[in-house]
């Protein structure tokens, strides 16, 4: 079987409720987007509502980080592109990108690390079998795809690193 690489099924539009004062999508609702756009790949990977009921488990997010590439607007038309970055027997780290939907241009990033969840005792468990197996194999058909220089950015302000300021002068 052919694995998608990357994989590419979400869509969504730009809904009015989403925009801020500016004139174009808040960044509250990039987060929205990017959730939404994370189900089919997640039901692709193979955590579909009925391996989640049949298994009583699921996954919560543990860290996201989002980069603004460019602005979108009311009504525009989106589409998400997904892939496996890692994973672990409880781990899942997945990086997507979001598309202006007929333009083509990239407009943000999102990188998000989930973790596998026993719903009954709501702590971390161990992914079953066919889980894991569906996963090594995505994982290693999305080796292929280049690494993003947006995974594992660190945020800072200092783009040219600064001497340290002098200390003050002793006072007699």
């Amino acid at each position: 079987m052919s694995i998608e690489t990357p994989f590419a099924a979400g869509t969504a539009v730009v809904r009015p409720e989403w925009i801020d004062y500016n004139g174009h999508m808040n960044v509250g609702y990039y987060h929205v987007a990017f959730d939404q756009a994370s189900e089919p790949f997640f039901e692709w990977l193979g955590l579909t509502p009925e391996f989640r009921k049949r298994t009583n488990c699921s996954t919560f997010a543990l860290e996201s980080h989002l980069t603004f590439v460019r602005e979108i607007k009311e009504g525009a038309p989106l589409r998400f592109e997904a892939r496996l970055l890692e994973f672990d027997h409880k781990r899942i780290h997945f990086y997507s990108e979001m598309f202006h939907g007929t333009e083509g241009w990239l407009a943000a990033t999102f990188e998000s690390l989930g973790v596998y969840v026993d719903m009954s005792k709501r702590r971390t468990t161990t992914m079953p079998p066919e889980l894991l197996q569906r996963l090594e194999e995505v994982y290693h058909a999305h080796l292929s795809l280049p690494k993003p220089w947006q995974v594992g950015h660190v945020i800072s302000a200092r783009s040219v690193p600064r001497t340290p300021a002098a200390p003050p002068a002793a006072s007699n």
